[in-house]
């Protein structure tokens, strides 16, 4: 029975879908009657080791009702694998129509003690993963003229965090990635847009809970579970949502969010041009108010997901 979405038949390409926000998304992509390439090489968060277990946890979930799946175990961070997890869909099913990019790693540290390999890690799976693996559909979705993406980003980049500029970085780049893609491929009916999801994960269980005040909000906190991201991301990508393109989107437990993005908020005019003590005397008491403070995405969703 059609569920007017408009994803029957289709093929998704999931990246990370081993577990948690991937493993969501694919499960509930072959639920709205996609078939699913599962990604992801079953590495530990940190992005060592390797794993088939996970992905093959996912494509028996898949197939316990009924759905299509197989299983890709390539990394993304390479592009000559990012174009074999492209070329698994069309060996597969014969085609592709949505990529959502989901695999990532964490290297947490403070800025001034970062090792560059744990910069160019996260880079590169994150940011150059999220372009490796679009750039290898974006042919075929051209040439279809029809696709689809959905790119994770993180409110960690739309608005800050501690100990986190590689995945910060990249994070906002992916924003930057997508609305370049929606402008590009427009032309080709293809859309792009970003999910910042919360979830209580791996990437987010190391949240102190020593006091029980603490114990209480993680709780509360575990209610967002992976799952709760998927029904935006198989939204975006499905032809309900066709007219959308180049947006940002949160999703957080019961809530949903559309992000602004970055414009100018105020400006101010010298017919004989600036000199840096006019900037310091006229121009910055005209823009301190409007000045964006450096807070953390903890300090902007200061509530509790209800």
């Amino acid at each position: 029975m059609s569920n007017g979405l408009g994803l029957e038949g289709k093929v998704a390409v999931v990246t990370g879908a081993g577990g948690g926000i991937g493993r969501g998304i694919a499960v509930e992509m072959a639920k709205a009657g996609a078939r699913v390439v599962i990604n992801d090489i079953g590495v530990s968060l940190e992005g060592e080791g390797s794993s088939t277990t996970p992905v093959e946890e996912t494509k028996r979930m898949i197939e316990d009702f009924g759905g299509e799946a197989v299983i890709n175990t390539d990394s993304v961070s390479e592009w000559e694998n990012a174009q074999k997890i492209v070329q698994c869909a069309l060996d597969s099913f014969g085609r592709i129509d949505v990529v959502v990019n989901n695999a990532g790693i964490l290297r947490d540290s403070i800025f001034h003690k970062m090792d560059p390999a744990d910069w160019k890690a996260v880079i590169d799976v994150h940011l150059n993963g999220s372009f490796y693996v679009s750039r290898a559909a974006a042919e075929h979705f051209r040439k279809q003229s029809s696709g689809a993406f959905v790119h994770m980003t993180s409110t960690s980049g739309l608005i800050g965090n501690f100990g986190q500029a590689n995945y910060s970085a990249a994070k906002l780049g992916i924003a930057g990635l997508s609305r370049s893609i929606s402008l590009d491929m427009a032309r080709f009916n293809v859309r792009s847009n970003c999910i910042a999801p919360f979830a209580w994960s791996r990437m987010t269980d190391s949240i102190p809970a020593k006091t029980p005040e603490e114990q209480a909000r993680v709780e509360r906190l575990k209610r967002m579970t992976p799952e709760t991201n998927a029904p935006l991301a198989v939204f975006l990508a499905s032809d309900a949502a066709s007219e959308i393109t180049g947006q940002i989107f949160a999703a957080r437990l019961n809530e949903v969010f559309l992000f602004n993005q970055t414009g100018p908020i105020r400006s101010v005019h010298a017919s004989e041009g600036w000199t840096p003590q006019a900037l310091a005397e006229r121009a910055l008491p005209a823009f301190r108010g409007s000045l964006t403070p450096t807070e953390r995405s903890g300090d902007v969703f200061s509530w509790d997901p209800i």
